[in-house]
Order: structure tokens, then C-alpha cells, then sequence
């Protein structure tokens, strides 16, 4: 364990409607009365995991069943640089309490009723709005008319977040396009993102861009991407390089991949689970996982670190 940082163990745990527990740090303790997501220090010869189970059992009297692993974010405060490791705790027995005389409440990630926030658990709020799956548009494949019924049943089952890359289509077909999905997510209260194009996203009314590989290595700051109106700047990763330089730019979320061979883009080399874990643990911002997955496949994506999957195929 590196003596630079002091390594952390953090816990989200959520209930199946997207709640998720904060508690408030108690008097006597430094940043007193902040609100964090609850866990603590990782001993020595302890892994993030254990350390995890041991606190939450200690702070909130609850079993650890199921954790993910999630994000990894640094932060320095005035006193100490911490390192945190946050888990996603889907599962538990038990009931949780304030153990240590902290006052606990469950949030929603679209209206946090509680502050003020601890610092470095501000960001996890906005990563906590992203859903689990990410839609990849593929009319040039499907056409039009099948493209758009199955996306009206993927909006209507729950798809909240939607990728709009038809790289072949002619521009004022893609903006004709482009402006009815958007429409159409706009009114299931879905958010869309234009692949590469700014201004094409800007114009109709889009909620973000996603950056190819190229367009993220080609930048140095995320600003060059921003317009009033789009709450969202993504990119499209392949290896550490791009992952470290996404991070670096803070941008919202990326999808990393292939992971697993695909029908579309055969011959290509795969990065496999294990490199994929690897990757993500690292990671301080929401890695989708990409290539080869069909929906069933969320659980095991979520074992080795996604905060989700993005497809293609599938709608």
C-alpha cells in the first residue's frame, strides 16, 4: 500500500429504485456534520473489499452480500491526500443504523435533499444519474423504419440514454434523423448524445457528444467540447491511453472496449474481462463496457467494473 495516499474503502449502496444511502459525519470528528457515502480505512494487510464489509458492519451493523467495484477517485484535503475506492452494494442483510451516533437518510441522485456534501464524494452524485445501459444508434444496418420501432420499444422498457453514430449517412439525412430521436428520447425523458459532431448536437437540441478515440487523444481540454445545453461529454476508449486521457479531462463517462469479439468488426483483437477489470479499477470516471454483450450480460459486466454495458445490436 502506497504511503502517499490513504487508501479508503467507500460504500453505495442502493436499493433497486436508484436510492442510495448518505451519512453524516458525527461531532468530534473532522468535516463534522458532511454527508458521505459510508465506509472507512483500509488497515494494512486488508484489501478494499474486506475493509469495505468490516465498516459498513462496524458504522451501519449490516452483511455485505454483493459489492461491486466501481470507481477510484484522489482527493486531497488539507490534512491528508485520500485515495477511495468506491463499491456499488446492491445486496446486504440487515437493516442499517447509525452505530456511531451518524445520522443516516437514502437519496436520490436527481434530488439531493441533504448538505452539505464531503468534497471528494461530489462527483459520484453525477456518476450515480448515468443508467446502466448506454444505446448505440444502428440505422444504416437496420433502416429507418425498424430502427425506429425498436427503439420505441427499448425507450418504452426503460432505455433512459442513447447514442446517436451513423458515421455513413449523408449529413442533412443524419440532421433529419438525428432531430427525431431526440424527440422521441426527449419524450420518454431519455438523454441522447451526438457522436464526434458539436454543433449537430447543439442544433437539435441534443444532450451531449460522444468523442471518437481520435477526437479525445487530439484534445487538451474538455471545454472545446462544451456548449450551453449539453450536460454531457463522453468518449469512445480502446487502452489505458485513451482511458488516462479521459480522466485527465474529466469527462463524464467513456465506453471501453471490445471486450469480447463482435460479428462487426471481426479479426479485431478483444481486450477480454480480466484486461478490461484492470482498466476500469483505475478508473475515476463510469467505464461502459463495450463489444459483443447483449443486455443479460449487466451482472457479470458489473463483477469486473462497468458501471454498465453500451450495445449496438440490440436496438
Amino acid at each position: 500500500m502506497s504511503a502517499k495516499f490513504i487508501e479508503v474503502a467507500a460504500a453505495v449502496l442502493q436499493k433497486s429504485d436508484g436510492t442510495f444511502l448518505l451519512a453524516q459525519r458525527p461531532p468530534g470528528k473532522s468535516y463534522a456534520g458532511y454527508w458521505e457515502f459510508p465506509g472507512g480505512k483500509v488497515e494494512p494487510e486488508e484489501s478494499a473489499q474486506q475493509a469495505l464489509a468490516r465498516e459498513l458492519h462496524e458504522e451501519l451493523g449490516i452483511q455485505v452480500i454483493t459489492a461491486y467495484p466501481w470507481l477510484t477517485r484522489e482527493f486531497t484535503y488539507p490534512h491528508a491526500t485520500v485515495r477511495l475506492r468506491f463499491f456499488r452494494v446492491t445486496h446486504w442483510q440487515g437493516e442499517p443504523s447509525g452505530r456511531e451516533n451518524q445520522a443516516l437518510r437514502w437519496q436520490s441522485p436527481f434530488d439531493l435533499t441533504v448538505s452539505p456534501m464531503l468534497p471528494a464524494n461530489i462527483p459520484i452524485l453525477r456518476a450515480l444519474q448515468l443508467p446502466m445501459h448506454y444505446a448505440i444508434s444502428n440505422v444504416a444496418e437496420l433502416g429507418i423504419k425498424e430502427f425506429l420501432k425498436r427503439l420505441q420499444q427499448a425507450l418504452d422498457s426503460g432505455l433512459r440514454l442513447l447514442q446517436i453514430r451513423e458515421k455513413t449517412m449523408p449529413y442533412l439525412e443524419l440532421k433529419k434523423i438525428a432531430q427525431h430521436i431526440v424527440n422521441l428520447a426527449h419524450a420518454h425523458h431519455a438523454q441522447v448524445l451526438i457522436n464526434q459532431d458539436v454543433e449537430l448536437a447543439r442544433e437539435i437540441g441534443a444532450d451531449g457528444v460522444h468523442l471518437t478515440s481520435a477526437q479525445l487523444m487530439s484534445t487538451s481540454t474538455r471545454s472545446h467540447f462544451e456548449h450551453p445545453g449539453l450536460a454531457w461529454c463522453a468518449a469512445s476508449c480502446h487502452n489505458e491511453t485513451e482511458l488516462l486521457q479521459a480522466n485527465a479531462l474529466g469527462l463524464d463517462f467513456v465506453v471501453l472496449g471490445p471486450v469480447l469479439p463482435t460479428r462487426s468488426h471481426t479479426g479485431v483483437p478483444h481486450l477480454g474481462w480480466p484486461t478490461f477489470a484492470t482498466l476500469a479499477a483505475h478508473s475515476a470516471i463510469p467505464v461502459y463496457a463495450l463489444g459483443g454483450l447483449r443486455y443479460d450480460d449487466l451482472e457479470n459486466a458489473h463483477r469486473y467494473g462497468a458501471h454498465g454495458v453500451a450495445l449496438r445490436s440490440q436496438v
